[in-house]
């Protein structure tokens, strides 16, 4: 007689995942139910309440260490606490910028009748299903940071990603553009989907499990010497790296970022790289650390080139979005430099840095959608030169923001790569730390090229104004500044708090 045990779920452990997933159900019932001129003032209630109440929770588990919350496929300790109270905290940012733009207004010369009327509808009409859409990413990015078999994984992978691909493609003053960053996110998001579950294909097929204890007990049994076991490496680090946009699945990063509405860019490139992170560090530190000598040099490798590729290319960019987009791909390469690091310090810096980029990079998207002319949102960073007479404050804000991305003292930025470069030094790896520091440079020049233009050139007839950002904008502009400024000037009470949770349960 065959006996079926009852699978168990720890629902306290799982709970800010699961209210968020609610909420973004309830989010899709108002889609549905509620009258298009009330949606968005409910959705302007139930998404910030619900990533609240996630939050709260989060910090209510702070103490909770489990591996069997969900039958063994979601682990729950204290980095995926770090990972999920930093996805929350910056999905709340990214919300004051999404609530107040009108990216997502279709536009007036698209729709029937008058003049009049046609302004009248556009500036009512708002595509408000990117709040549900929007947790929806964000609940499969918590759930990402938390899998600990190959399936939950993959099935988060996509729950966070489809999200995404959808969010991109509604800018509607860009339509065109928008819809191709979209439709290139999809099918290259789709390409590296399909490497990663070729790679967990072949790593079940090497351990005969999906589940990372025994894929680890497997990895030690073979010392890393197995064939089928270095593919399954590689594939799967294809599929991660894409997401966190290293180089050489950098590709759809520049585009996507441009075309995409501003405040979706700013949440992709924070929150998701939180998310990606996480998983990678979880996967290669407490799962293929038994094969360290097989992925540390290539990964190594790649984080180098990545380093180097990003500051480079980003010299030549005339765009600020796509400035900000190489910037990124940098930064993949700076975080990457505390995975091939492979010890504590390792984990502690990537997790402050995670949080400390993600805060200065919303930041400057915010500020991207206040600069504009009669058309709309201005990226041309030639339009750009005298901002500093004419806004000081929004100005002196994003210069704020470029210096912490340039790791310069006093700022989160230098925080957090004096202590990613540290761990890399701590950990043998003397050639990436002159890598980056090297690079660090190179980045510190078009960093500063930009704020010469703002504040030391004469502006032009053809540059922008600033737009005055409402209560919402000022909220998260300001509170993104005060808080880049706070770690780089007083970091030992964060860095402290994750020294504390900073382990991996096994």
């Amino acid at each position: 007689m065959t006996v079926f045990n009852t699978p168990t779920l720890d629902y306290g452990a799982l709970l800010p995942i699961l209210i968020v997933f609610i909420g973004a159900v309830i989010g899709v019932l108002v889609e549905a139910f509620v009258k298009p001129a009330m949606r968005r003032f409910v959705h302007s209630l139930l998404t910030p309440a619900t990533l609240l109440v996630a939050l709260f929770q989060v910090i209510a588990n702070r103490e909770t260490v489990t591996t069997t919350a969900a039958i063994g496929s979601v682990v729950i300790d204290g980095p995926v606490i770090i990972a999920q109270g930093s996805l929350l905290l910056l999905s709340l940012l990214a919300l004051l910028f999404l609530l107040d733009v009108d990216s997502f207004a279709p536009e007036a010369s698209a729709l029937p009748g008058s003049e009049e009327e046609k302004r009248a509808i556009a500036s009512g009409k708002q595509q408000t299903e990117i709040f549900p859409l929007m947790l929806f990413s964000i609940s499969g990015m918590m759930l990402f940071s938390a899998a600990s078999d190959l399936i939950t994984l993959f099935v988060a992978l996509e729950v966070l990603s489809l999200p995404l691909y959808l969010m991109a493609g509604l800018s509607r003053r860009r339509r065109l553009f928008s819809q191709e960053s979209a439709l290139k996110y999809f099918l290259l998001g789709a390409y590296s989907s399909a490497f990663f579950i070729f790679g967990a294909a072949f790593l079940y097929g090497y351990a005969g499990s999906i589940t990372f204890p025994e894929i680890r007990n497997a990895v030690i049994a073979s010392a890393g010497n197995d064939v089928i076991l270095l593919i399954g490496i590689v594939f799967l680090s294809v599929g991660l790296l894409f997401k966190v946009g290293a180089v050489p699945f950098h590709a759809w990063t520049p585009d996507v970022y441009q075309g995409a509405p501003t405040p979706i860019t700013g949440f992709m490139a924070a929150a998701t790289k939180v998310a990606a992170f996480l998983a990678t560090l979880r996967i290669f530190y407490t799962v293929l650390d038994g094969a360290l000598w097989q992925w540390q040099l290539i990964l190594t490798g790649v984080a180098i080139i990545t380093m180097a590729f990003g500051s480079i290319v980003a010299i030549a960019q005339r765009d600020v979005k796509r400035m900000l987009a190489y910037s990124s791909i940098a930064h993949a390469g700076f975080l990457l430099t505390g995975v091939v690091a492979f010890n504590k310090a390792g984990l502690e810096s990537s997790l402050f840095y995670l949080f400390a980029y993600g805060v200065a990079t919303l930041g400057a998207f915010g500020i991207v959608t206040l600069i504009r002319d009669g058309q709309g949102e201005v990226t041309d960073l030639n339009r750009w030169a005298g901002l500093g007479k004419k806004s000081p404050a929004i100005a002196s804000l994003f210069a704020l923001f470029l210096l912490a991305f340039a790791g310069i003292p006093l700022t989160s930025g230098f925080i957090g790569k004096f202590s990613i470069f540290s761990a890399a030094y701590e950990g043998g790896l003397q050639s990436v730390v002159i890598v980056g520091v090297l690079s660090s440079a190179i980045a510190a020049f078009f960093y500063i090229r930009v704020i010469v233009l703002m504040f030391f050139t004469d502006s032009s007839d053809s540059s922008v104004s600033v737009t005055l950002p409402t209560r919402r904008s000022s909220i998260g502009v300001w509170s993104a500044g005060i808080v880049t400024v706070a770690l780089g000037v007083l970091p030992t009470s964060t860095l402290a708090f994750i020294t504390d949770l900073a382990i991996f349960a096994r």
